[in-house]
């Protein structure tokens, strides 16, 4: 797929040049308006400069809070004010673009461009995961057809297949493996797929193959782990992910350079973008602005427990951003009245803000409070915001970038800068070397305000087949539905009274983190009953139209 030349992008190469002061040679071009940086080629003792900031949410809600908009217009809106900054999200995945969300590039005036090239297979970075994934799971078929060498308990086989689209056929699998043989199985989708966070979470190249040959995919008769590098199917994986390992680069209409790289989802996943393209932005840049999905009990707490913990890396300031609308859902107001003035509404909701802003405080980190202003907010209503932020020791900042691009987020910009003035001191919420169960506790009792986890035996006991294994010393990512700090989506607010249940753990070896499942979070998503993909088409000149 190739963008027309009338989409008013600068061409990638000289932009890159002009911004970043690297050499073509360093840059793979994928057209004229997308390329690949491959950190190899990037000049040697840049180290990691550039001041990391991080954008995540209030509990999302179907009026919208704008995190992804938000980070590319304060990208924006921070080089607008002289400041060399650039944004790192992750790519968007094909189930929610023809699912319920449609496209992942931001909205209005702060949007990543070319749009389509990257909802649509981006550089094909999700379908070689994808491949790596199944060329797993067909060896491992394989190795079971031809008389089964290591001797692999069909029983105790986990390693499923992955497509990149929202299926729940596929969710449970018969397969016939031929000589009479049959095991159950299903398919994730890409974004859940271990081999998706093992590409966010490599260092480099050698890290890669190393996390591939981790992946434990079933254990032998005598209970063991068997691995991907048994199998001999390491090399092949990291082939099929030669190119999709170097970070892809565009720019948003402001004409100023984005990394769009990895895309696991938060929900299920750790929902970060790529640790290879985080870090050479920052080697590049002043200040990175990257995001983490959902909101802040999911995707804020995966990238600093699991992808702090595991790279090193640290944010120096967050964003948390927040909407009167959202907060009003909060609050118990129907998705219809939003455009009614009620700021007693927005301080019924505010509990939620208020939760988030004293969970990322257990970090060390105080938020800037990014208040996503519609037309229809009124001042009273962003007053209350504003309120419920300076009691609970943040600042509040409106912005209107989705209307009026990096202008409209110059102000939080600014309240950006004044905090990386101050130096964090971000504290992990638990320790390595506390049980599983007990990090799976922590999270739920002091993120979610659980008052317990109640964990079914048979996920107790695979959680104490994992310790004995020696993977006790793993984070958690924790799958948990996106919208309540609880496992109900409709306990909105900030609930307090309930208790988390664990119903299946996964081990992802490779990623380097134990899979907690949670209520009823799938790792393949059905579509709604009416999936944004009715509205996409093809117009009369070629273009793509209905994905937004």
């Amino acid at each position: 797929m190739t963008s027309h030349p009338d989409d008013n992008l600068r061409p990638i190469l000289p932009l890159v040049e002009e911004r970043f002061g690297i050499a073509a040679d360093a840059l793979t071009p994928y057209g004229h308006y997308k390329a690949k940086v491959v950190p190899d080629a990037l000049p040697a003792g840049g180290g990691e400069a550039g001041k990391l900031v991080l954008v995540t949410a209030i509990s999302p809600t179907p009026a919208g809070e704008g995190k992804t908009t938000t980070s590319i217009g304060l990208g924006d809106g921070l080089n607008r004010l002289g400041t060399r900054a650039t944004v790192c999200l992750r790519e968007p995945s094909l189930g929610p673009c023809f699912g319920m969300k449609g496209g992942a590039t931001g909205g209005g005036r702060a949007q990543v461009a070319p749009a389509t090239d990257i909802n649509l297979h981006f550089n094909g970075d999700l379908h070689a995961v994808s491949a790596a994934n199944n060329l797993l799971a067909a060896m491992l078929d394989s190795h079971l057809y031809w008389k089964n060498p290591l001797g692999i308990d069909i029983d105790a086989i986990t390693w499923r297949r992955a497509v990149d689209l929202n299926d729940r056929a596929l969710r449970e699998m018969d397969l016939t493996l031929g000589r009479g043989a049959h095991r159950m199985s299903g398919f994730d989708i890409t974004a859940a797929s271990e081999v998706m966070a093992v590409l966010c979470l490599a260092s480099d190249r050698a890290d890669l193959q190393r996390r591939l040959g981790d992946i434990v995919v079933a254990r032998n008769a005598d209970g063991a782990p068997v691995t991907a590098r048994d199998l001999g199917v390491d090399g092949a994986m990291i082939a099929l992910l030669t190119d999709a390992v170097d970070p892809n680069l565009v720019q948003t209409l402001e004409g100023n350079p984005v990394f769009i790289h990895g895309g696991p989802f938060a929900n299920i996943a750790h929902g970060c973008n790529s640790v290879i393209a985080t870090r050479a932005a920052l080697q590049l840049s002043d200040v990175v602005v990257t995001e983490a999905g959902f909101g802040a009990d999911l995707g804020a707490e995966k990238f600093l427990d699991i992808k702090c913990r595991q790279s090193g890396l640290r944010p120096d300031a967050v964003v948390l951003v927040c909407t009167v609308r959202a907060l009003k859902m909060h609050g118990g107001v129907d998705q219809a009245d939003l455009a009614e003035p009620d700021p007693s509404a927005v301080r019924a909701g505010a509990p939620n803000l208020a939760r988030h802003i004293a969970n990322l405080q257990r970090y060390g980190l105080t938020p800037v409070v990014a208040v996503n202003r519609f037309a229809t907010d009124t001042d009273e209503e962003m007053a209350a915001v504003e309120a419920v932020a300076e009691s609970h020791g943040a600042t509040a900042v409106a912005a209107t970038h989705f209307a009026d691009g990096g202008a409209g987020a110059a102000d939080l910009a600014r309240a950006v800068l004044d905090r990386l003035e101050e130096p964090a001191k971000v504290e992990l919420l638990y320790p390595d070397d506390i049980g599983l169960a007990e990090k799976i506790e922590t999270v739920a009792t002091r993120i979610y305000g659980a008052r317990g986890v109640e964990i079914e035996p048979a996920a107790a006991r695979q959680l104490e087949e994992f310790e004995a294994l020696g993977y006790g010393n793993l984070p958690v990512c924790i799958a948990k539905t996106q919208y309540s700090f609880s496992a109900d989506p409709k306990a909105l607010g900030a609930p307090d009274d309930h208790v988390l249940p664990v119903r299946e753990v996964r081990l992802s070896a490779g990623a380097g983190f134990v899979v907690v499942i949670t209520g009823a979070i799938m790792t393949m998503p059905g579509l709604p009953r009416r999936p944004a993909a009715l509205d996409i088409g093809v117009d009369e000149r070629g273009r793509v139209a209905g994905l937004s």
